[in-house]
């Protein structure tokens, strides 16, 4: 049984904050359905280009259902309300005064259900000086501080490539969902949920700001050294992304590297004995290590070092991700066919619960099961969802 069977989700997010949040809860159980607009649904489906059904959109609304409604029709909005109270949760990620606009606030939606779990996701917040102003991922990341800690000491500030302020926002959120979703089982109460994209962001800057003098300084950027010898090391043939990351922390694993890469002589040579003189020789050091490195391709080195208890890892690119012996064998690249597209690969779902296994699907087309749920909410028929369709309520 899948662990949130039976939780139910009225899903208005677009691009990926909202959208990374919804599908976790998809994927650990939860019925999700997404309110999209007529024609054009989430504008996360065309950032590619001319289409509805780009790579983008389909990494982030898997095990989701589709309909589409327009909001600003007054039928649309009816509809909205009618269906509200067959759901749990009502989440929304629209960009500053947006849902107000609608007349779909919190309150709104709580005098027609109770009980609603109201979630909100802004960049800013719904408060303080900055609660008006527009959000994207990298523009809360700027403001979280992940731009300040990202880059070589002697260069600029630079945008981190993973998209942590929106999904890493969105997997906070569903957190915050399920706690409200089990308060709710004891208390019958929903609640109001909102979160600043912003703040957010700062809950993976804490190892970091931990070294800050509690906000007294501001930490340097250190590019990939960590101090000799961990840093990252060129391999053969020396592309683009063949290198080696090595962390080593203690006698045992520097012992183990120098037996490894067959440099013995250098746990007797002064200038790298302790860890202290290391950290003043790194450049040194460095050099010495990636020798051995280019020597090796990037897996061959990952596959020496790791087996001699030294954490390590090749740097995989987005193309290799699809290709580990690893992630292949743990069955986490998941082989799809789309209705349109055709055969996709998506990265699957990292937690494994051994008594909540979901099955995952496909993103769903745009307005894809509008009769489905209508029918299943609101005992709609056919004729009168069609009826619906030719006054312009549902796309």
């Amino acid at each position: 049984m899948p662990a949130l069977e039976g939780m139910r989700v009225l899903d208005m997010t677009q691009y990926e904050a909202g959208t990374s949040c919804t599908q976790a809860l998809a994927w650990l159980g939860a019925d999700v359905v997404k309110v999209e607009r007529p024609g054009r649904g989430d504008p996360g489906r065309g950032v590619e280009g001319p289409t509805q059904d780009s790579a983008y959109f389909l990494n982030w609304n898997s095990n989701k259902r589709s309909i589409t409604i327009d909001l600003n029709h007054l039928r649309g909005r009816e509809l909205l309300l009618e269906m509200l109270p067959h759901y749990d949760v009502f989440i929304e990620n629209y960009g500053p005064g947006v849902i107000e606009k609608l007349d779909l606030g919190y309150e709104v939606m709580r005098s027609a259900h109770a009980g609603i779990i109201y979630a909100r996701i802004k960049g800013f917040g719904t408060s303080g000086p900055y609660a008006g102003y527009k959000c994207f991922d990298m523009v809360a990341q700027a403001a979280g501080g992940a731009f300040s800690i990202t880059g070589t000491p002697d260069g600029p500030p630079m945008r981190p490539g993973t998209t942590t302020g929106d999904s890493g926002t969105g997997v906070q959120m569903a957190l915050a969902i399920t706690a409200a979703y089990v308060q709710k089982q004891r208390t019958g109460e929903g609640q109001l949920i909102e979160i600043s994209m912003q703040e957010a962001l700062t809950y993976f800057m804490r190892t970091m700001v931990a070294r800050s003098e509690w906000g007294e300084r501001a930490i340097p950027r250190a590019g990939n050294s960590l101090g000799g010898p961990s840093d990252l090391y060129p391999c053969k043939p020396l592309g683009p992304n063949d290198y080696i990351y090595i962390v080593v922390t203690g006698t045992h694993m520097w012992q183990a590297l120098c037996e490894t890469i067959e440099r013995r002589d250098l746990l007797s040579d002064s200038r790298f004995e302790a860890a202290s003189e290391r950290q003043k020789h790194a450049s040194a050091l460095y050099e010495e290590i990636a020798k051995w490195t280019r020597s090796q391709t990037k897996t061959a080195a990952m596959q020496r070092l790791g087996e001699a208890g030294v954490p390590c890892s090749a740097v995989l690119d987005t193309r290799d991700l699809f290709h580990d012996p690893h992630l292949l064998a743990r069955g986490f690249i998941k082989d799809l066919e789309h209705e349109t597209v055709g055969p996709i690969r998506l990265l699957g779902w990292p937690p494994q619960m051994s008594e909540s296994q979901v099955e995952i699907k496909t993103a769903p087309l745009l307005g894809q099961h509008a009769a489905e749920v209508l029918a299943e909410d609101l005992g709609l028929s056919a004729a009168e969802v069609d009826a619906l369709v030719d006054q312009g309520v549902l796309g």
